[in-house]
This record gives structure tokens, sequence and C-alpha cells, in this order.
């Protein structure tokens, strides 16, 4: 896989002043995390230290601590004598990611106890969502979904969960940045995060928890037969 990372590192070096006067490898892994969520080093990429230290202004000494830390989160991989690069995730990573997620957000919503909820943020989430994907906006819709599962994620009330989460779901992202057609990814995802919120506002956490089980398993299968063969097997 081959990209050309000049548009990145370009918008990289705008990230240089969000480091401050106190540069710390916490803060340049959290700019190229957030890169790599947004597909601007997408899967499979030769990370340059040098151009990635000169477009943020920090030391390669920084640099590769940030690499540890985004190894340790399962974004980097490094490869001996050959430099570090994004991962590629196997279909391994893809069922192990949703096994995670079933087992986190669907008792995120099986502890709520009785109703009403707050689902102040999950319904932003939804309309954020139903919005990018009236005007066809698929990759802001994408985006907005994550933003809904790590809502329903945080109704558990839990810190250590939405960073779990974070890490899960930032993880989740380099196998949406290889897929062909995320119009057809997303779209049918759409109308059932209305129908999960909707349970959720009429109180009936049961009833939610049920379509979001559905939901997660028939994404898992429809992400994997949608993912290209030499991705999975990498």
């Amino acid at each position: 896989m081959t990209a050309d990372p000049s548009a990145a590192l370009s918008e990289l070096a705008a990230d240089r002043e969000l480091l401050g006067r106190t540069s710390t490898a916490e803060r340049v892994a959290a700019i190229l995390r957030e890169r790599i969520a947004q597909g601007s080093f997408p899967p499979g990429i030769r990370l340059s230290e040098e151009r990635i230290c000169g477009a943020l202004g920090v030391s390669r000494n920084t640099l590769r601590e940030a690499f540890r830390l985004l190894t340790h989160e399962r974004l980097l991989i490094h490869r001996l004598n050959r430099g570090t690069f994004v991962r590629v995730l196997t279909d391994t990573d893809i069922r192990d990611i949703y096994r995670v997620r079933r087992l986190v957000e669907c008792a995120a919503v099986r502890g709520l106890g009785e109703p009403p909820y707050d689902v102040t943020e999950v319904r932003a989430a939804v309309s954020a969502g139903e919005k990018a994907a009236g005007e066809g906006r698929w990759q802001e819709c994408s985006t907005a979904n994550i933003r809904f599962h790590q809502a329903l994620a945080s109704l558990a009330g839990s810190a250590r969960t939405d960073e779990m989460m974070r890490g899960v779901l930032a993880e989740l992202r380099l196998a949406f940045h290889i897929m062909g057609d995320l119009h057809r990814f997303h779209e049918p995802y759409v109308t059932r995060n209305q129908e999960i919120v909707g349970a959720l506002e009429a109180g009936d956490a049961a009833s939610a928890e049920r379509l979001l089980d559905s939901y997660l398993q028939d994404s898992l299968q429809q992400l994997l037969d949608a993912y290209p063969q030499e991705a999975a097997e990498e």
C-alpha cells in the first residue's frame, strides 16, 4: 500500500504550535493518533522519523517514545531494519475488536438501571451521522458513528472504560481507512443507530441492548466480507 505523505506532513507542521513550550512524547502521540484516525497516514504507510521530526520540531528521541506509545496502542508496528509503519489489521484483529465492543457496549446499556436515561451525547452523535449521510459526506458519517459507539460505552460512567474504548475504536478506524465503499458500509447503520437511541429515550434498555448486539454482529460480518483479502492476510 502506498500513499504520498507530503500533504499529511504539511498538515502535521501546522500542529507544531499545539506542542507549546513543553514538548512531550504524550503530546506528539496525541497529534499522530488523531492524524492516523483521520486517515492522513493510512494503514501500511511507513512513517519517516526525519520528516515528522522536522514537521513537528521535536527530537528523534521524543518521536521514538511517541511511536512506542502508539505501538502499545496497536496503531503502529515496528519492523526491524525497516522502520515504523501504521498497522494493517488482520481478520483476527477485527474479530477481537468486535468481541471487546460487544462486551463493553452491551454491558454499558445493560447496566443503565431505571429510566429515564441521559443519552444526550448518543442522540447528538446520531443526529450528526444523519446530517452527514444526508449530505453524502460518508467519511464524516463514519466519524459520527465512532462517536455514537463511544457515547454508548460512556453510559457506563467509567473513565477507564472510556479510555479503553477510545483505543479500541481508534484501532477499528484502521480497517475503515482501507475499505473501498464507506457509503455502502455505513448507510444501513444510520437507521439502526436511530433505533437504538430511540429505545433508550423510551426507557427500554433491554430492547436497546438486543438491537445493539444484533447490530454489532451484523457489522462485524459485513466488515469481514468487504475487507480486502490482501490486508486480512498480512
